[in-house]
């Protein structure tokens, strides 16, 4: 059996289902979520810490230091009594999963700049973005953390601490990729649960991204929505990181969206 994954939680218990917030690679639960904090007044906060990734222990076996298969089943056991759950980017593929897979635990679904590039590989921009990702791998995966951190940040400040972030660069390095995903959009289709994707604007490409990312998002985004029944949300200002960008109109519609689903509360 493998050893628990840690989760922070942010909020009292209540009567109402709990939110689950997935985070992406290259980070961990509070780190992610930081802004999504003042949400937790009014439901309680589940911030699970992917393995390989904050104070989660590391994958074990293989070459491989984090799945998506294996934090999807991880997440399906903090869910046991039905939660309302939200994906960022990796966290989305491994959201989107947890949803397929028991959908009747799932209060509603968020899917924040998810990387479900399978979806949409028809679209030339999405194939040709899976491709680069290939190659970028490869060839990051020649260096060291240090200089992932290095690609990634640039100049940018760095977030504290620094062992946390670079155990994060070591995970991201060796994870599978979540861009090549088979991910089942029939099943969540049928989720009959309010359903929202979130892409950013993208009006500017922050460093650390491959070049046609904005494109890319877009397609991917709105792929997804129209497959799975989802409302699309573009939120202006924002790139991949919109709920740390926009954190005040990310916590709106996450508020929202919760306030309108099937739990009994009727409060975000």
């Amino acid at each position: 059996m493998r050893p628990r994954i840690h989760v922070s939680v942010w909020g009292e218990p209540a009567p109402s289902a709990p939110a689950i917030l997935v985070h992406g690679t290259f980070t961990w639960g509070t780190l992610a979520f930081a802004h999504q904090r003042p949400l937790a007044r009014h439901r309680r906060l589940l911030l699970p810490d992917r393995r390989g990734f904050g104070t989660s222990p590391d994958l074990d076996g293989g070459d491989v230091t984090s799945d998506y298969r294996i934090d999807a089943e991880d997440i399906l056991g903090l869910m046991t009594g039905g939660a309302h759950l939200v994906g960022h980017s990796y966290g989305g593929t491994v959201a989107m999963l947890a949803a397929a897979a028991h959908p009747d635990r799932i209060r509603s679904l968020t899917l924040i700049e998810p990387c479900a590039h399978t979806v949409a590989a028809d679209e030339p921009v999405v194939a040709r973005a899976i491709e680069d990702g290939r190659r970028f791998m490869a060839d990051a995966r020649r260096g060291t953390p240090e200089e992932y951190v290095d690609v990634a940040y640039g100049d940018r400040r760095r977030p504290e601490p620094a062992d946390r972030l670079l155990r994060a660069a070591r995970t991201a390095l060796h994870e599978r990729p979540c861009w090549l995903a088979d991910l089942p959009t029939e099943p969540l289709a049928r989720l009959d649960v309010p359903k929202l994707v979130i892409v950013g604007g993208w009006e500017t490409v922050p460093p650390g991204y491959l070049p046609g990312m904005a494109d890319v998002m877009r397609a991917v985004c709105g792929r997804v929505a129209e497959r799975i029944g989802a409302r699309l949300v573009r939120v202006p200002g924002a790139a991949h990181e919109p709920h740390r960008e926009q954190p005040d109109t990310v916590n709106a519609l996450l508020a929202e969206l919760w306030s309108g689903a099937p739990d009994g509360s009727g409060s975000g």
